[in-house]
């Protein structure tokens, strides 16, 4: 019993531990939003409901253009099921470290941090879940590795509860790979995100 006590006591205070942006300052690459998604990339994901079983699968290709003041991405989702989606985001960068991004389903204005290889995105999102609106939150982590590989992973909340996590991995698309190749790139670009919708 006593042992039982103490596992659920760690669960329990790993459970309220808050991972900040800050704690990832000193990390490499570099994440700048604004250079990582300038031209075209492509993304695999899963959506996996609060049971850790997989409910969808999907690719996206994000068209990304900075104009010195926004970026815009243009994502165009693919899902297994067949469905397609699109979304689009505008985002501009308010700070040093902080991003603001507006998209048509997301309720708002969604609030991004980065600091060293690390982005955190924090908003609400409209989701059709078996024919009604759901409103969630999207706590949306992205991690730049090298070659230009970006992992994401967002966790999908209700009053707190959470209702599944979706995880992604980035990279530039082949056409872009071979523009940097040409001109002398080492896959060292420095990272917004795109978020798909679990259940529309």
């Amino acid at each position: 019993m006593k042992l039982l006590a103490v596992l659920f006591a760690v669960w329990l205070l790993s459970g309220c531990t808050k991972m900040e942006t800050t704690d990832f300052a000193g990390a490499e690459p570099r994440l700048i939003l604004e250079e990582y998604f300038a031209g075209k990339t492509r993304a695999w994901g899963l959506f996996e409901d609060r049971f850790g079983n997989v409910r969808r699968q999907f690719v996206v290709d994000i068209d990304g253009t900075w104009d010195g003041q926004e970026l815009v991405l243009d994502e165009r989702f693919a899902y297994s099921d067949g469905e397609i989606d699109r979304r689009i985001w505008h985002i501009r960068k308010t700070g040093d470290h902080r991003y603001e991004g507006r998209a048509d389903d997301v309720i708002g204005v969604a609030q991004g941090i980065a600091h060293g290889n690390a982005l955190n995105w924090r908003y609400d999102m409209d989701l059709k879940i078996n024919g009604f609106n759901v409103r969630v939150d999207f706590n949306d982590w992205m991690f730049l590795q090298s070659s230009d590989v970006m992992i994401n992973r967002a966790r999908v909340t209700k009053f707190g509860i959470e209702l599944g996590e979706v995880t992604l991995v980035f990279m530039p698309s082949p056409e872009r790979a071979e523009v940097q190749s040409s001109n002398g790139i080492n896959g060292q670009r420095s990272g917004a995100g795109s978020t798909p919708v679990p259940d529309r």
